[in-house]
This record gives C-alpha cells, sequence and structure tokens, in this order.
C-alpha cells in the first residue's frame, strides 16, 4: 500500500553527497597548485612557491626498473595487497638502515602514496570520537584524514618565535580524557621545522606516560640540513614501538611524487588491520610503481644527497630574501623544503601598488598572485592564520624572480 505524504513512515529528502564527502575540504595545495598551472597555461607569467613537489627527475636507475618491470608479465597481475613481499622487506632493511628502527617485513603496509598510508593510520586506530593531538601549523591532509576515521582533531597551535615546535606544557594542556593519538611531524611540512633528540625523546616519554598511541610521518626523513639531524621515535623512545605508527615513502626523497608508493610500519595487529582495508579499498599498489620503489629503498643516495644541496642553496636564499622583506619574519627552516614566513607585520597594512589591505592570509594571497603574480599558500590551510607555505622545490632562477617580485611588491 502506498504511503502518504504525511505518514510519518513516508522517508524525507535525502542529501545527494553524504554530510561525511560534503565536510572534506578540498586540498589547499592541491589548489593553489591548480590555479597557478591555470594561469601558466592561458598565457600569464607566474611564479608558483606553492606545490610541496621536488623539481628534479626521478633518478634514472629508477626508471629503468620501471621501464624493466613494464615488460615483465609478472607485474601484470595482482600481488598482495599489503605490497610486493621483495618491497616489504627492502622498506624494513630501508627503515632500519636509515632511522635505527628494526621492524618485520609484516609489519610493513605499502600504499599508494604516504596519503593512504595516512588515511589508514586513522582509520585503523580511530572511533567516533577519538581526539588526535594535532601540533599547527599541519599538513592541510591530516585533520581531513582524522574527520574521516570519525575522530576529533585537537589543534595545539605553535609560534614563530618557538621555531613552529610545540612544548610538553602545551600538550599537557591539550590532554582530555579523549585523547587516543598524538600526531608527531619531524621533520616538518608546512614549516620545516626540526625536533632534536632530547625534545622528541621527552615529547615520546610523555606520549607513552599519558597512554597515547604515536603517529609520525617521515617522509622528509633525508631532506635535513646545517647541524639539524633526523631521529625517529619509536628509536629514541622504544617503549612506546608497540603503540607508534610510522608513516613515509618515496615520494620526496626521490622525487617519485607521481609514482604513488607510501607505506606504514605498525605493530603486527595494527599492519593486519590496515591490510585488511586496504584489500577491500585499493588492492595492490601498482606493480611497476612497487618495482621502481623498490629499486629507490634498495639504490644508492647519491642522487638524493645532490638534491639536498640544492634544497639547502635555495633555502638559504629564500630565507634571506623573506627576511629582508619589511614586516614578514621567517625562521629558519631545518628540514623539508618549505619556508614558513609570518605576515602578522603585514596584514592590516596598504600593500602593493594599488595599496590594498589585506586583513588575513587568505586576502595576502589573492592579492599577491593577482598583482604580483607569485602563489603561495595562505597559512589558513595549514591551522596558522597569519602565515604562509613557500615551497623552494623549484629553479634558481625562478625563485630569485618570485623573491624579487614579492620585494618589490612589499616595498
Amino acid at each position: 500500500m502506498a504511503l502518504s505524504p504525511s505518514d510519518p513512515a513516508q522517508p524525507g529528502p535525502r542529501r545527494r553527497i553524504s554530510a561525511r564527502a560534503a565536510a572534506v575540504a578540498e586540498s589547499a595545495t592541491l589548489a593553489i597548485d591548480a590555479k597557478y598551472k591555470a594561469l601558466q597555461a592561458a598565457g600569464e607569467d607566474v611564479v608558483g612557491f606553492g606545490a610541496g613537489e621536488p623539481d628534479f627527475p626521478t633518478p634514472a636507475h629508477i626508471v629503468e626498473a620501471a621501464a624493466e618491470a613494464c615488460r615483465d608479465p609478472k607485474n601484470h597481475h595482482y600481488t598482495p595487497a599489503p605490497g610486493l613481499p621483495e618491497l616489504r622487506r627492502a622498506v624494513a632493511a630501508k627503515t632500519a638502515r636509515d632511522t635505527g628502527f628494526s621492524v618485520d617485513a609484516s609489519q610493513v603496509i605499502v600504499t599508494n602514496g604516504g596519503k593512504q598510508a595516512v588515511l589508514e593510520a586513522f582509520a585503523t586506530l580511530l572511533d567516533p570520537g577519538d581526539e588526535v593531538l594535532m601540533p599547527a601549523p599541519y599538513w592541510t591532509t591530516y585533520p581531513e584524514a582524522v574527520h574521516l576515521a570519525g575522530g576529533v582533531p585537537v589543534e595545539v597551535p605553535t609560534t614563530p618565535e618557538s621555531g613552529y615546535k610545540v612544548s610538553l606544557e602545551q600538550l599537557e594542556d591539550a590532554l582530555t580524557p579523549r585523547t587516543k593519538v598524538l600526531l608527531f611531524v619531524s621533520p616538518s611540512n608546512p614549516t620545516g621545522a626540526v625536533y632534536g633528540e632530547p625534545e622528541m625523546a621527552a615529547i615520546g616519554a610523555w606520549a607513552d606516560e599519558r597512554g597515547l598511541w604515536v603517529i609520525t610521518d617521515e617522509i622528509y626523513e633525508h631532506l635535513v640540513y646545517g647541524s639539524a639531524r633526523m631521529h625517529s621515535m619509536p628509536v629514541l623512545v622504544p617503549e612506546l614501538a608497540d603503540r607508534c605508527i610510522v608513516v613515509n615513502g618515496v615520494a620526496k626523497t626521490y622525487a617519485m611524487t607521481g609514482w604513488r608508493v607510501g607505506w606504514l610500519i605498525g605493530p603486527s595487529d595494527v599492519a593486519k588491520a590496515a591490510a585488511n582495508l586496504q584489500s577491500h579499498a585499493t588492492s595492490n599498489v601498482c606493480n611497476v610503481a612497487q618495482r621502481a620503489a623498490l629499486a629507490a629503498v634498495t639504490g644508492p643516495l647519491d642522487d638524493v644527497a645532490e638534491m639536498r644541496a640544492v634544497y639547502d642553496r635555495r633555502r638559504r636564499a629564500i630565507v634571506a630574501a623573506l627576511s629582508e622583506m619589511p614586516g614578514v619574519m621567517c625562521p629558519e627552516p631545518e628540514g623539508a623544503f618549505y619556508a614558513f614566513p609570518s605576515f602578522a607585520g603585514v596584514l592590516g597594512q596598504p600593500v602593493g601598488p594599488n595599496r590594498r589591505t589585506p586583513a588575513t592570509t587568505l586576502e595576502l594571497a589573492e592579492i599577491v598572485l593577482d598583482e604580483a603574480k607569485v602563489a603561495f599558500v595562505p597559512g589558513e590551510a595549514f591551522g596558522a592564520p597569519g602565515c604562509g607555505r613557500f615551497s623552494y622545490a623549484l629553479a634558481d632562477e625562478d625563485l630569485a624572480e618570485g623573491m624579487a617580485r614579492l620585494a618589490k611588491f612589499f616595498s
């Protein structure tokens, strides 16, 4: 029998898009990069500091390994969802070599880039309402991954004066009975901050004492400069290893962003749960890309050292240029390939040839793109209003031109 419109059993209007999907914000970094590329395609002379992507080609021996894999029929078929066994073994060996963290290959899950590793890490640990302590500034994907898993990101703001590093007092103040996970990233995207051994050990010990899990993203492990050193949380605090997930991948170290190979490393039960999840989400990562990643993690680091030297030169150049601009304050990044200046002294003041007055860095980024033809990502995307992220993974001449335009704009 048909239901009448007044019948309480009559279903109401349904959403076209689920509330979960509708709540996910677009990646601000990819959005800025898309706008920059669209302007370029339209013939605009734009300098882009937006994308967090190496400007180098993937090293030749890695490309050759992929080409060879294409010709091998065994790579034309399904392989185990958690990753090629030889790649999982190689990642375990590479992790021990590079950070001192010894794990079994069964604890490694190969993912479609670092983003899938992040999503699976949170999906594996979080129940609805679980809180994640998230020092800000943070990478734009982290809070969205927490939301998708039903969790609650709890921002713990840091400042340029602290070098964008969080303190134990701040973490303790943010702790609640619902806190389950601490997200910890060093070297940091977007700030380039690198925690020293005593700082990291103290934070890890605090997390262990509070019974928290730690998810630590180590994708910039090889990109540290000067006297800074990369340390791994479960190595400094071994008692935390059974409640720690390490996320990593080949994208940044080996200039392989487009190959989409990452991994997570966790305790056996976490790895098994993540593998089950992946078996229904994507199955195996592209076999050709996995073979390329195998060549990367088992090969020499000579190309990496050359790229790091270039990034270091650019790092010093961009910090010097930004620091000379009136109203701009730029802490020196010690890792990754980003500068993260504060524009607190600029906001609320007339800027540029048209003397427009930005109230936020969102507005400032629009004005700079419109008038100076320079693209950067406003700090609002990273939970840090008043700041901005500048990637220095671009050609030296482009970096110099972009900084010259900004200096002229702010003068």
